[in-house]
């Protein structure tokens, strides 16, 4: 059996969702495969060693420059003796300290300069937030302002420790403010080392409640991302906007894959199924709509309960995580989310860490990573095609066509029939099969009109030489009766048998 046959669907290992350090929290793409709780370690482990290296570099470069200063300054005392001894190597040494604490100075700020944007980048992001609409800058005000006002609002409850949250909250702020310059992943390393000092004292003031710590940690996650969004969400130092075009892009191009070729189990007949698969793409688009990451990531949650409910409406019983990974995949190729992989970034940096390690949100969230994933990479061998239909797909010399018959769900299995990608092109494909049978009955009409009036013609001829045919045999002669003609007493007779003559 061939290797086209044998395979059935996308499968992903459980496993392959976890980290990769096999702590059993869930692993993100874009950690390498680590949970943000061994990222962060690995991620400070890695910025430490640099820090090092900096230090050794540094200090060879000041021993190099030690010995090359004692070499010229050796050479010249030898050569030369100056007038002035106590003033002759003032502008070496004093170059050479200039270099040695110019080193000292890189050792401290050199992760920083790596993520630093360049002056013309920050000039240019000042120039356009200095152009910002006066309308989108009060939307973005008046939000900003409600949201403040639930923070208040909420801490109240919480009396003491609420205040002493706030003050640490609008520190944390004004502190953040003055660190446009730095990099998305030390901006990421600001606000999760906040999130973690903050949870850790209110584990304490709380004694150990979780539910009541999350319940804070949720409302100071609303009140600092409302207010950071702005500068950190898709920021011009990192490569988001390219990999969201690239995206997009690449989804454009595989508008052609059907739900059969991914081996989806749902039937989008079922009028249930079809409005539970609308409301997963309305959910996944309405993701970038929203400011907290938590937001975001309850949109991906509701977008993954409604393709549970599809795919267990379609196969009358529960849905499994082998149908699942397929599905959502089949859904984002539907809904080609705006700046996708922004929204994973933004998610991966400042969402509670917790949210992403553990629970539904995290499953949905790793899964969906993993469907980015796939679709950047998905092939022939992925969609059961040779890669000769791979090439004419992507590059529409081709288009599937839904070759089950009509009223009849297509089985998922490597032989089936393929249907169209999404209702609009079922049915565009409805329709042009429609016309071809219009047009071949057009063509069978016209042929039997051509009969006809050919059979018509026959029809007049023959009768017409028929006629001919009798009248040449049986001339027609008219004669006079011999009654009229001979007649000599017509003249006597009374008027009423008097032979009237009609002339013809």
């Amino acid at each position: 059996m061939s290797q086209r046959t044998e395979r059935r669907g996308i499968h992903v290992d459980q496993s392959d969702l976890l980290c990769k350090k096999g702590c059993g929290y869930y692993g993100n793409a874009a950690w390498q495969g680590l949970c943000s709780k061994c990222w962060r370690e690995e991620y400070q482990r890695v910025r430490q060693k640099q820090i090092q290296d900096d230090w050794a570099l540094a200090e060879k470069l000041q021993r190099e420059e030690e010995a090359a200063y004692a070499s010229s300054h050796g050479v010249q005392t030898q050569s030369t003796t100056p007038p002035q001894p106590g003033h002759a190597s003032l502008g070496p040494f004093s170059k050479f300290e200039e270099k040695k604490t110019n080193e000292k100075t890189r050792k401290v700020t050199t992760v920083k300069k790596f993520f630093s944007p360049s002056s013309r980048t920050a000039s240019k992001k000042e120039t356009q937030e200095g152009k910002t609409s006066p309308s989108i800058s009060r939307h973005a005000s008046f939000d900003t302002d409600q949201v403040s006002k639930d923070f208040v609002d909420f801490l109240k409850n919480l009396q003491k420790p609420g205040r002493e949250i706030h003050k640490q909250c609008r520190v944390f702020l004004v502190n953040m403010s003055s660190k446009k310059d730095l990099g998305a992943d030390e901006l990421s390393e600001c606000v999760q080392d906040f999130y973690q000092n903050l949870a850790d004292r209110l584990m304490t003031h709380f004694k150990g409640s979780s539910e009541s710590v999350e319940q804070v940690m949720d409302q100071v996650e609303k009140y600092i991302m409302t207010r950071l969004y702005k500068s950190v969400f898709c920021p011009e130092t990192t490569d988001d906007e390219r990999k969201d075009l690239a995206t997009q892009n690449r989804i454009r191009a595989l508008h052609w894959v059907t739900i059969q070729m991914l081996c989806v189990s749902m039937d989008e007949e079922i009028p249930e199924v079809s409005e539970n698969v609308v409301k997963a793409i309305t959910d996944i688009i309405e993701m970038d709509s929203k400011r907290v990451p938590r937001d975001k990531l309850a949109c991906i949650t509701h977008c993954s309960k409604h393709i549970f409910s599809a795919i267990r409406i379609t196969k009358n019983e529960p849905a499994s995580a082998d149908d699942f990974l397929p599905a959502l995949i089949y859904i984002v190729l539907k809904a080609n989310p705006p700046r996708l992989q922004s929204n994973i970034q933004y998610i991966t940096r400042f969402c509670n860490p917790s949210r992403l390690m553990t629970g539904e949100d995290g499953y949905y969230f790793t899964n969906l990573c993993c469907a980015a994933a796939f679709i950047e990479k998905l092939d022939a061998q992925s969609l059961n095609l040779s890669p000769e239909e791979f090439e004419r797909y992507m590059s529409g010399q081709a288009s599937p066509r839904c070759s089950s018959a009509e009223g009849e769900w297509p089985h998922t299995g490597p032989g089936a029939g393929v249907a169209a990608t999404n209702p609009v092109l079922a049915q565009l494909n409805h329709n042009l099969e429609q016309l071809s049978t219009i047009s071949s009955r057009q063509e069978k009409v016209m042929e039997a009109a051509q009969s006809l009036q050919a059979d018509l013609l026959s029809w007049t001829e023959s009768v017409q030489r028929e006629v001919n045919d009798i009248l040449e045999k049986y001339p027609l002669t008219c004669t006079v009766s011999a009654i009229d003609a001979n007649n000599i007493d017509n003249d006597n007779l009374p008027p009423p048998l008097t032979p009237q003559v009609f002339a013809g």
